[in-house]
């Protein structure tokens, strides 16, 4: 990845890119989509829009890539959305002018359900169940189109396991996999996506009045920096505590998430091969 590297003042720090770094990222994350479409002999590409600055910028690219008729957008509203996020996945759509389609994903989340009521009351199991629904749906879209399922998900998410497995990271790639959450933004504002969009607090909206930040525990940039200096970079914890003013807590904090969701980032695990 071709990035900046990180500027520490007193107790700030950016991971933001220069324009000439925003273009090659352009270029690097559009030919990477050209060449997943390519190699997999497909038509065109399938994304789930969900209003969000990270779907957004994903399709935004993904149109550059491959032009608006070969993107198909899903927009999959559940009982937990709000009505503004999906208008903002409309709306996306529109000013993309790709063709989509809106799936009320409520009647197969509520036949699972009542297939396993006890689950319906555990939160996060319940959300998962809408994460995964949109999963298959995209997935049979794309399979009765000859198309591949491009993923949301950014190199913050990933590395902290910020995601359902088997849901939304039930993808064919990432495009914007390299990029940390505050480079999404940098990238979407310089590609011209709408303020309002970009500045949008992020959710998965997996249950009415859920953010990113609140179930995280910190604020994105908060994590970006610690992800950049002290796990991605050679940062020990106490210089990155000095150098971003925060405590040692919120380091443990992503550690901890990193470490916690090595599982979602690996393949399932076999016994080892027996050789006789």
């Amino acid at each position: 990845m071709s990035q900046s590297v990180p500027l520490v003042e007193g107790n700030a720090i950016t991971l933001d890119l220069s324009a000439e770094e925003l273009d090659a990222q352009r270029d690097h994350i559009t030919s990477f989509i050209q060449a997943v479409v390519d190699d997999a002999g497909a038509d065109g590409a399938v994304i789930g829009l969900s209003g969000g600055i990270d779907s957004t910028l994903t399709a935004t690219l993904a149109v550059e890539a491959l032009g608006a008729d070969s993107v198909h957008g899903l927009v999959m509203p559940s009982d937990v959305n709000t009505d503004q996020n999906m208008s903002d996945a409309e709306r996306v759509a529109q000013w993309l002018e790709i063709e989509y389609d809106v799936l009320d994903i409520n009647p197969i989340v509520d036949a699972f359900f009542e297939a396993y009521p006890e689950g319906v009351d555990d939160q996060m199991a319940a959300g998962n169940v809408r994460v995964r629904t949109r999963a298959v749906l995209n997935y049979f879209v794309a399979n009765a189109e000859s198309g591949v399922v491009l993923g949301t998900g950014n190199r913050s998410e990933a590395m902290t396991g910020y995601f359902t497995k088997y849901g939304d990271q039930a993808v064919d790639c990432n495009p914007i996999g390299n990029l940390y959450k505050r480079q999404v933004r940098q990238l979407a504002s310089h590609m011209g996506v709408a303020d309002d969009l970009v500045e949008k607090a992020p959710s998965a909206e997996m249950w009415e009045g859920q953010t990113d930040e609140e179930e995280m525990g910190l604020d994105y940039d908060t994590l970006d920096a610690v992800l950049a200096l002290h796990v991605d970079g050679p940062f020990s914890k106490s210089a990155t505590t000095e150098s971003l003013g925060v405590p040692e807590s919120a380091i443990d904090r992503v550690v901890d998430l990193v470490e916690q969701s090595a599982h979602k980032r690996s393949m399932p695990p076999a016994p080892a091969t027996l050789h006789r």
